[in-house]
């Protein structure tokens, strides 16, 4: 992506000597926070550099629109993400009770910044939520850019300066690992992302810090990546089933449930029984995972205490103006059930 020739509040800040945040808070028409000379010399910027100047007039209105910006991701599956279902329910009830709505969008997996800039410049949101996100995602380098208030569920860079709320995503892997450790399993396979995904990077590093920790050395044999799909249960198997039988894993830990789903259906065809002959953990404990034979074990997200932080930090920050960066992780629940049992060989 060409770097835009647009003056950001960067160079507003870097123009008038001062910060970001204290940039933002001038156009936010919030005077007690700094002189009016810093004012000044602020608004002289934004006049010299040419700042967009709808947006400039949008952030000096006294009154918001109390609409808070959330988007969907359209991709080439249809199927509905149950996880961020769950996250926007609560969103949306935590949002109202803090007396705020959502305006809900979708933007294409591969050119995102055309929505958010349109709403941001027509001044049809006063902040953000922004989910599934990426690594160096684009929309929360725009969005930090623009000096331009939101929160995001999940991270993108660590040497980025922003707000987030985030599943402990480590704490949830290394507590699904140790489970099946505490049962007596010690060839533990794990299905996770690609690469390129950061929450399933961070979710095998659980997996492998509770090997380490129990001394048991990580096999790299055991480490599947892939995208979910509907054969991702026969791809583990092949993969699998390439070692000698006295090295197949007894357990497997996986990074949704609708992956651990595909597992248990080709093992039970493949004439393991689940729990028994092979434990397998699910990651999100959707609603159906309780209902499944054997009912799923699985790592449960905090999703309703990640909206609560998630609306509260935005809420302060369009009334407070800019603070000290939150971050927060808030640790995931393990919910034990019939899919994980002591190791029997098959």
């Amino acid at each position: 992506m060409q770097k835009s020739s647009v003056p950001t509040i960067k160079d507003v800040a870097r123009h008038a000597g001062v910060s970001i945040a204290t940039v933002s808070y001038v156009l936010n028409n919030k005077p007690a926070a700094v002189s009016e000379e810093t004012r000044r010399r602020v608004l002289q910027a934004v006049e010299q550099l040419g700042y967009t100047r709808n947006i400039t007039a949008r952030n000096l209105r006294s009154s918001k629109t109390r609409l808070l910006g959330y988007a969907w991701m359209e991709t080439a599956n249809p199927r509905p993400n149950a996880v961020l279902e769950h996250f926007a329910f609560h969103l949306a009830r935590e949002a109202s009770h803090a007396g705020y709505h959502l305006l809900t969008f979708t933007f294409p997996h591969d050119n995102p910044l055309p929505v958010y800039d349109q709403l941001l410049r027509t001044g049809r949101v006063d902040a953000f939520i922004l989910a599934s996100t990426v690594r160096d995602d684009v929309r929360v380098r725009y969005l930090l850019d623009q000096g331009f208030p939101f929160v995001t569920f999940g991270r993108a860079n660590p040497e980025w300066d922003f707000n987030w709320v985030d599943t402990d995503n480590h704490a949830g892997t290394y507590k699904a690992t140790q489970h099946l450790l505490t049962l007596g399993h010690e060839r533990i396979a794990i299905v996770t992302w690609p690469e390129d995904s950061l929450t399933g990077n961070i979710r095998l590093a659980g997996y492998q810090d509770a090997l380490r920790d129990a001394g048991i050395q990580v096999n790299p044999a055991y480490i599947i990546r892939r995208e979910y799909g509907e054969a991702v249960g026969e791809v583990v198997f092949e993969q699998l089933g390439e070692l000698p039988p006295h090295e197949r894993p007894t357990a497997v830990v996986t990074v949704s449930d609708m992956t651990a789903i595909s597992v248990m259906s080709e093992a039970e065809h493949r004439g393991l029984e689940i729990g028994k002959t092979l434990s397998v953990i699910g990651y999100d404990d959707e609603t159906l995972s309780q209902y499944l034979r054997p009912a799923l074990t699985s790592v449960r997200q905090p999703i309703q205490a990640i909206s609560y932080e998630t609306v509260a930090i935005l809420d302060d920050t369009l009334n407070q103006g800019p603070a000290e960066t939150r971050q927060l992780l808030i640790a995931p629940e393990l919910i034990v059930r019939e899919s994980t049992g002591r190791p029997i060989d098959p």
